[in-house]
């Protein structure tokens, strides 16, 4: 109960910032419940690194991450997305969690199945748990529409993506921080030295701890982007293990080098609102190089 009354005076505080700086008439709120929300960004990066063998150069990586199905998106808008992936032809789909915002309580999977089945890359779909995947007991739930709808699901475990050439790199996925549990030495355990690892976490902030490991990039959802930023207060939403990194690239040095890519996410959670964060889509591109 106190709990509750605590999270529930916390969103009310964020929501008087929120309302106090924008102001209702100013068509602030309307922006950041109706538009903003829908005003889909797509980023495009490179992925180098010296390991990355010639014969993956070009090859395509699509991230989404963090739909919330169930809060304040829904099937149709699911539906625009997933033409819009595949319009991209990607080879690998990568998802980093959250499909629905309370999987105990979503009550169309049926519908939502066939949508997800239609998503298509030649090399395969690959996702790991977010912390709403596993709360409201929804951990089997998700797992499940994942796997019926071809996707593998990487929970402390690594695959091995591998092009008729020969041409190969290891795409490790952890589990969730918050509600699930990540082991880092068990996802690696098969994963060969000499070769490019990338690594999917829903939690940003574990980036610190990857780059003690032999992992050279990290994708990673989880933190909205801050979900809404204001002059002077910032982002006002930042959960736990995405306080350090909210979004985009960055260096991260330790034992290893390692470059983590944040994504902003596609829906919203807690409060219904994007401002100064919009939705993502990140399209990465493989390349080799000579330099880390």
């Amino acid at each position: 109960m106190v709990r509750k009354k605590t999270r529930r005076t916390f969103l009310k505080k964020i929501m008087g910032s929120f309302l106090t700086v924008l102001g209702i008439s100013s068509g602030g709120y309307y922006y950041a419940n109706r538009i903003e929300p829908s005003l889909l960004e797509l980023n495009e990066l490179e992925i180098k690194h010296r390991l990355i063998p010639k014969g993956l150069e070009g090859l395509r990586i699509i991230q989404f991450s963090d739909t919330h199905l169930g809060f304040q998106y829904d099937l149709s808008q699911f539906k625009k997305l997933v033409s819009k992936i595949n319009q991209l032809k990607p080879d690998i789909i990568l998802f980093t969690g959250d499909l629905m915002d309370e999987p105990n309580k979503y009550t169309k999977l049926n519908d939502l199945v066939p949508i997800l089945n239609n998503l298509h890359a030649p090399l395969g779909k690959y996702c790991i748990f977010g912390n709403h995947d596993h709360g409201g007991y929804g951990s089997e739930i998700y797992r499940n529409i994942m796997e019926s709808t071809n996707f593998k699901v990487l929970l402390n475990q690594s695959v091995k993506i591998k092009l008729k050439d020969g041409s190969r790199f290891y795409l490790i996925g952890i589990d969730d921080a918050m509600l699930g549990n990540p082991d880092l030495p068990l996802a690696l355990k098969n994963v060969p030295n000499n070769h490019f690892n990338l690594l999917l976490s829903h939690a940003p902030d574990l980036a610190e701890t990857a780059a003690q490991y032999p992992i050279h990039w990290q994708l990673s959802g989880h933190s909205h982007g801050g979900q809404v930023k204001l002059p002077i207060l910032g982002a006002l939403i930042m959960p736990p293990f995405a306080q350090r990194y909210p979004e985009g690239l960055y260096k991260i040095e330790g034992k290893y080098s390692l470059n983590l890519y944040v994504n902003r996410g596609i829906g919203t959670t807690r409060l219904p609102f994007r401002f100064m964060a919009k939705p993502e889509l990140t399209i990465f591109t493989l390349k080799s190089s000579s330099f880390t």
